[in-house]
């Protein structure tokens, strides 16, 4: 007989290996891939987008829901997944010394990239 689940990790789990509940897809932005499902919230490359605007990815590789994969060669044409900004974040500071030695020389940069901060709305059906 078996155990039910415990914990919100057993419990992902479990769909995930019965095969149901599960729906996610595999996108690429700025050279980069995230694998993303609704409600997630990640950071990308800035965009010159205010908050609370829609944004619209479109190179979806990879769609799954209920078990069922579909794979795109390289994209899958008409799907797009559509995110609603929350705003611009700062990355941590990041410092970059130079330094000859014996000159008297040293030399020190920083600076902290900017991203723009999304929530995932809606991603596409798979099949």
């Amino acid at each position: 007989m078996a155990e039910t689940p415990t914990t919100a990790a057993e419990t992902s789990t479990a769909e995930t290996m019965a095969g149901g509940g599960h729906h996610y897809c595999i996108i690429a932005d700025g050279g980069r891939q995230y694998r993303v499902s609704e409600g997630q919230e990640l950071e990308v490359d800035f965009r010159p987008i205010s908050r609370g605007e829609e944004l619209v990815l479109d190179k979806v590789l990879a769609v799954s829901r209920d078990g069922k994969l579909q794979l795109g060669r390289p994209m899958i044409e008409g799907a797009v997944v559509k995110a609603e900004v929350l705003g611009l974040v700062q990355g941590e500071k990041i410092h970059v010394q130079k330094f000859r030695r014996r000159k008297n020389y040293r030399r020190r940069l920083g600076h902290r990239s900017v991203a723009t901060k999304i929530r995932i709305s809606e991603i596409p059906a798979a099949g």
